[in-house]
Formats: C-alpha cells, sequence, structure tokens
C-alpha cells in the first residue's frame, strides 16, 4: 500500500482497503450466493415448459445478465484498483487522499469530507470521491488555505479549518 503523490494523474483508481473490501464482498454475494440461487430457478423454470410465458425463466434469465454484467464490471473496478491505505500518508499536514476535511464557507457553515475512491463515495455520508471537484480543489491543501470549488450554481470558497487521517492498525 502506498501514498498517492502530489503529481498523481486523474487517470489513477485509488481505493481505500476498506472500498476494495466492500468491493470484494459484494464480488463475492454475486458470484457465491445470487446467481446460484438464480441459475436454480432458471432451471426450475425452463423444466416447466414454454419459455415465452414463463415469468420466473424470463425474469431469471434478465437477473442472471444483470449480475453477470455487474460481476465483469466489478472484476474491472478491482483489477484497475491502487489499494491506497490513508494512515500511511507520510505527509499529514495537507489534504490528500483518504484525508477527513473540516472546511467552513463564507458563512461559517462547516462541513466534514473525507476524501476517497470514486468507487466508494457516498455524499450522505460526506465520502467525497477523489476525481469530484471539491476533492480536486482541497487537493494538497493546508490548515488555514482558501480553496475555491466551482460547483454548477457558481462557484464557492472554502476554508480548511482541520485535516485528519485514520491511525495505522
Amino acid at each position: 500500500m502506498t501514498s498517492i503523490p502530489l503529481s498523481t494523474p486523474d487517470k489513477t483508481n485509488p481505493i481505500t482497503p476498506a472500498g476494495l473490501a466492500s468491493l470484494k464482498a459484494r464480488y463475492d454475494h454475486l458470484l457465491g450466493t445470487e446467481r446460484p440461487e438464480i441459475v436454480e430457478i432458471v432451471s426450475w423454470a425452463a423444466g416447466n415448459g414454454d419459455r415465452s410465458e414463463n415469468g420466473d425463466y424470463l425474469y431469471g434469465r434478465k437477473r442472471m445478465r444483470e449480475i453477470d454484467r455487474e460481476l465483469a464490471h466489478l472484476a474491472k473496478v478491482m483489477k484497475h484498483a491502487k489499494v491506497v491505505d490513508p494512515a500511511q500518508q507520510p505527509d499529514k499536514s495537507r489534504v490528500f487522499f483518504g484525508a477527513t476535511v473540516t472546511i467552513a464557507d463564507e458563512d461559517d457553515e462547516e462541513r466534514v469530507l473525507t476524501i476517497v475512491g470514486d468507487k466508494e463515495q457516498d455524499a450522505g455520508k460526506g465520502r467525497v470521491g477523489w476525481s469530484s471537484p471539491i476533492a480536486r480543489a482541497l487537493r494538497e491543501a493546508e490548515v488555514g488555505d482558501l480553496r475555491t470549488v466551482r460547483l454548477p450554481g457558481g462557484t464557492k470558497e472554502w476554508e480548511v479549518l482541520s485535516i485528519a487521517y485514520p491511525e495505522a492498525s
């Protein structure tokens, strides 16, 4: 596990160890549980005769294609992912991948964001993707820096109040 250098191109696919574990768990669940269940249903439904009007068969085949597509997508994402452990970040005084950053806007409204891989982002939980506009604006910022973020509704300025990284386990 490595840190992401200052000049990281946006073409990398960084992901936290927890994010990769989550993707792997989803892959394993689809492959080991859901797909075999659907295969069993399709096999049973195929034995019931006319397949053209057999809802179990048609739905099962459709669901199996969806699962196969998701499995292929997850396999591709995991293959190209670069696992980065934020706890191993050498310079913890600046915002890099995995940082939890407290920022405040002009109205002193504070937000706490954690910069994670694009495949593990969840805005509702304050987890923003590495390629998002706010994450790009915050990269390499230090406490006290002002950063302007271009958003669809216009520009907004944020001040970095604090930067934290998870502890090494």
